[in-house]
């Protein structure tokens, strides 16, 4: 009989003997009121807000617009404008014409930036690292015959060279990408940077009699040998070729050719 039982509804529940009413009617209850909780959450995130926290909130601010207002010179432009305060022109300079500098500072400035490159071994104070490299400021190297200096960055070294008294054994390369401006830049700041001050320059003429020479020695080849400490001293201690100028000259800085000083015409 149990077996060809069918209810007569079938979209009741089936309350056999083995159906207990409380458990069932106890999940309904339970789910209900899940229901009922979950969508009493949704309508509290949904009510508007109340008009009391937009009063408070509005006189709070009033207050503290009121307090920066009676800040003083905190925010007042006044105390740090200075009247009739003209800022000066550029060393020889106008309101018109080129930007100009002091050649020993455009020259400088501009070795910096390729120095970068250099600073990974010897260092962002020109000072090495103590162990393979050694250092740039108070170099005799670097202070002494430019042509030697030149060799040295155009060439690389190899062998030992002996630098502030110490005898280095290490392997530069040649950083023969250089061309007679940035050459003569980088090579300016050398020597007026990380603790050395020649207060000369080395100007882009010069730069290119050392170009010239690092052709001779490489004949015909694409890059030429190293040099080495025997062949520096014996070959290139004498000064670069090419004509002198007074570090304070003033150029243009884009083209580094002198340019007259402001007045200088009148």
């Amino acid at each position: 009989m149990a077996d060809s039982y069918k209810p007569v509804d079938p979209d009741r529940p089936d309350l056999d003997e083995g159906t207990n009413v409380v458990r069932a009617h106890a999940a309904v209850l339970a789910d209900n009121a899940a229901v009922v909780r979950e969508r009493r959450v949704r309508e509290n995130g949904l009510e508007p807000v109340s008009l009391w926290v937009i009063v408070s909130s509005a006189f709070a601010l009033l207050v503290a617009g009121a307090v920066l207002n009676a800040g003083g010179a905190l925010f007042s432009y006044g105390e740090y404008k200075v009247d009739g305060y003209v800022q000066a022109a550029a060393p020889g300079g106008g309101d018109e014409g080129p930007y100009t500098a002091p050649m020993i500072d455009a020259l400088s400035k501009n070795g910096a930036k390729i120095y970068a490159k250099c600073a990974g071994c010897h260092g962002p104070d020109g000072m090495g690292d103590g162990a393979q490299f050694p250092p740039l400021g108070g170099s005799e190297w670097v202070t002494g015959d430019t042509q030697r200096l030149a060799m040295i960055i155009m060439n690389g070294v190899q062998g030992e060279i002996s630098v502030k008294g110490r005898t280095w054994n290490g392997n530069m390369p040649s950083q023969m990408v250089l061309n007679d401006v940035e050459l003569a830049s980088v090579m300016t700041y050398l020597r007026n940077n990380f603790g050395n001050s020649t207060g000369d320059i080395v100007t882009p003429e010069m730069a290119g009699a050392a170009l010239e020479l690092y052709k001779e020695r490489a004949d015909g080849a694409a890059v030429a040998p190293q040099v080495t400490e025997a062949e520096l001293n014996a070959d290139h201690g004498k000064m670069l070729s090419g004509e002198v100028i007074d570090p304070a000259t003033i150029v243009d800085l884009e083209t580094l050719q002198p340019v007259e000083a402001a007045g200088a015409a009148e």
